[in-house]
């Protein structure tokens, strides 16, 4: 038996009766509230690969490579259609009786996995937390709600134990990437509502992960200054650049060391939505 199942809570109502797949975390099929969990590792890594490309040819070069990295298969197509095979079974056990269900098909030259883009909980997490930075300067509130909705959607590190293939490895990566940008954007919701002790504690806990990402610092030191802790945002910065020193050998950049500036000048205008706006994405795109 190649699958775990544990109850699974279900809090988004558009998707309490979908069939989807998760890849923060666990990789895994949810239906009607049951997660089922692929315990085997080339299982894990041949749902997700095709999974990361929902509703797309995956040729079979690149499944055995993403499978099979730096291994040479006798014949390497039989191995990954037993696993194709292997994966239908668990999907039909997983979907059966529920009236819905997820096709592996086999095209040419490769497989697709037939499921909904948005049924795929990192394409979800995308496009909520894309959605959510998009509507920071014009309504915080809703940002806020969306950026919730999307970081409330990860259990794990994102595809947890299919690293051994490029493919996994690289979207790994860039969901984790786009996981601390969907923090940093919450984080400056909170601060364009007002609720600058709310968004000093969750980066404290952010920096206290990543203690040389820039864009954390500057975010940390705008939440201290505009809660009455200047001499906090001032201790920070130092304590950064040391970091950087220490573990990168290189020097704050330039965004960083003109807050620290605007700071110790008390710059009234780092009290504005733009000085949050600045530091976000969005701000950066403009």
């Amino acid at each position: 038996m190649a699958v775990n199942k544990t109850p699974e809570p279900i809090n988004d109502e558009a998707h309490r009766s979908a069939v989807r797949i998760d890849l923060l975390g666990s990789v895994s099929v949810v239906a009607k509230g049951v997660r089922t969990e692929l315990r085997s590792s080339k299982l894990r890594a041949l749902l997700a690969t095709l999974a990361l490309d929902a509703g797309r040819t995956v040729y079979y070069d690149e499944l055995v490579a993403e499978l099979w990295p730096r291994e040479i298969l006798k014949d390497s197509r039989n191995a990954l259609q037993a696993n194709a095979t292997r994966i239908r079974r668990t999907l039909d056990r997983c979907t059966g009786g529920i009236g819905q269900s997820i096709a592996l098909r086999a095209v040419y030259n490769g497989y697709i996995l037939d499921i909904a883009r948005e049924l795929v909980d990192g394409n979800l997490f995308l496009d909520l937390s894309a959605r959510g930075s998009g509507l920071l300067p014009d309504d915080p509130g809703r940002a806020l709600e969306l950026l919730q909705q999307a970081l409330r959607l990860w259990r794990g590190p994102a595809l947890l134990n299919t690293h051994s293939g490029e493919r996994c490895r690289g979207a790994a990566a860039f969901l984790e990437e786009r996981r601390l940008l969907a923090w940093e954007d919450l984080v400056c919701a909170r601060l364009l509502l007002g609720d600058d002790r709310s968004a000093a504690a969750e980066l404290q806990r952010l920096m206290a992960a990543s203690p040389t990402r820039e864009g954390l610092c500057e975010l940390l030191m705008l939440a201290l200054y505009r809660g009455g802790r200047q001499s906090e945002a001032l201790r920070l910065f130092h304590r950064t650049r040391r970091h950087l020193d220490e573990e990168l050998g290189v020097g704050p950049g330039r965004s960083l060391l003109r807050l620290y500036e605007d700071i110790l000048a008390q710059d009234a205008t780092l009290d504005s939505a733009d000085a949050v706006l600045r530091r976000t994405a969005f701000g950066f795109a403009l």
